[in-house]
């Protein structure tokens, strides 16, 4: 018995964090500078940049909610993660040879069909072992900003002084150490039966399940698209490579401290409360790049990230855990991805890309604040439906 407990306590206390440091240094270092590499390298135009950085997300809407399933359906989601992280990789190396339109259209499509796995899979295996084990999930996601951060300073250096297609290289290596560590997630007993299609309907049958996925478009679409549009607002304002992996560094650094409180902050405020705060904040954030700001403006204002991605991450999935039945929790997380960044990061990718091309990056920023705004409102909606029905329940 004490020797399980050691090795579960090794678990969360070594292997989780490394895993999560390996998996978002991977794409650290490929997605903040990829629109860059197609706009610098491959001398793509606005709107193909936007269709392709788009289609990560359109893929990732259609393949998620089938890898959760899978996962339900197989009860082996370590296995399928093992899958998807050397496929990825294998896919991040083509990558880094392409060299027309149509090429790195078929390879996004392939690189984000296996990549948009990760992370689904990754959250409903942590979420699982705090919720059986004990323990912080925040604690353990702020190790996926950590190496998200250190990626975007160490790679956004490199290919700076380098070579550009060094994003490629240090995302495929990432992914396969990764890899060699997942051999060590824990892997729990099977629950009994199979995944049915009664199972999903009975999911989105939960209102504020739906509520939330509503909101989680609204509210991180703009989020993970910023990802695609922020190097280029750096770069038009006169930022160098190295300038821009250092706002992403920024930017990513500051979630640790906030994920690794929110546990504490969702006891003493509330989820849907923590999650308008949130919205507000980054809504805050957008609106303030509308109008050019100086280059230190930016910098400054992209550790505001810290609060409103910091707790919006894990404050949402531990949302969506609430709100799952048992049984379909990979399915629920997929879904909330897929809603994610999946579909809402598309929309406002590719939305983006043609008010790029159309006006300047300041009209991408109105988009994504008026976005977020909306989404708050839908949250403050949701926090009204939870009270109505609890309210309900206490007189049932």
């Amino acid at each position: 018995m004490e020797a399980t407990f050691k090795r579960e306590a090794t678990v969360r206390k070594q292997v989780f964090p490394l895993f999560y440091f390996l998996i978002f240094f991977a794409f650290g270092a490929l997605f903040p500078l990829l629109s860059v590499y197609l706009q610098e390298e491959a001398q793509l135009p606005g709107a193909a940049i936007g269709w392709i950085m788009s289609l990560v997300s359109i893929v990732a809407m259609a393949a998620q909610p089938l890898w959760g399933a899978a996962a339900d359906y197989t009860r082996k989601p370590v296995e399928l993660l093992t899958v998807a992280l050397g496929v990825a990789a294998l896919f991040g190396l083509l990558y880094s040879l392409a060299g027309s339109y149509r090429v790195f259209v078929a390879l996004t499509v392939l690189l984000s069909a296996v990549q948009s796995a990760i992370v689904p899979l990754s959250d409903s295996l942590a979420l699982r072992h705090v919720h059986e084990q004990g323990g912080n999930y925040g604690a353990i996601r702020l190790w996926g900003s950590i190496g998200f951060a250190a990626a975007v300073l160490v790679v956004g250096w490199l290919s700076d002084h380098v070579a550009f297609a060094v994003i490629f290289y240090a995302f495929s290596l990432a992914l396969l150490a990764a890899l060699v560590l997942a051999a060590r997630l824990p892997r729990y007993q099977a629950a009994p039966g199979r995944l049915t299609w009664l199972d999903v309907r009975g999911l989105l049958s939960v209102r504020p399940f739906c509520l939330l996925l509503v909101a989680s478009f609204l509210l991180f679409g703009p989020i993970y698209a910023n990802n695609s549009y922020f190097g280029l607002l750096i770069h038009e304002l006169g930022g160098t490579l190295t300038g821009i992996g250092f706002a992403f560094w920024l930017a990513a650094g500051s979630e640790a401290p906030f994920m690794k409180t929110a546990d504490r902050l969702i006891r003493r405020f509330g989820m849907t409360r923590l999650l308008v705060l949130a919205a507000l904040v980054s809504a805050a954030r957008w609106w303030s790049y509308v109008a050019d700001p100086p280059l230190w403006f930016v910098y400054i204002t992209a550790i505001v990230q810290g609060c409103s991605v910091g707790l919006a991450i894990p404050t949402a999935l531990q949302y969506v855990r609430r709100l799952a039945p048992d049984g379909v929790q990979a399915t629920a997380v997929s879904l909330y991805a897929a809603t994610s960044s999946g579909l809402g990061a598309w929309f406002c990718t590719l939305a983006g890309g043609y008010l790029l091309e159309r006006w300047q990056i300041g009209a991408v920023y109105v988009f994504f604040g008026v976005c977020t705004i909306a989404g708050a409102l839908v949250l403050i909606w949701l926090g009204k439906v939870e009270k109505t029905t609890e309210s309900a329940g206490e007189k049932g």
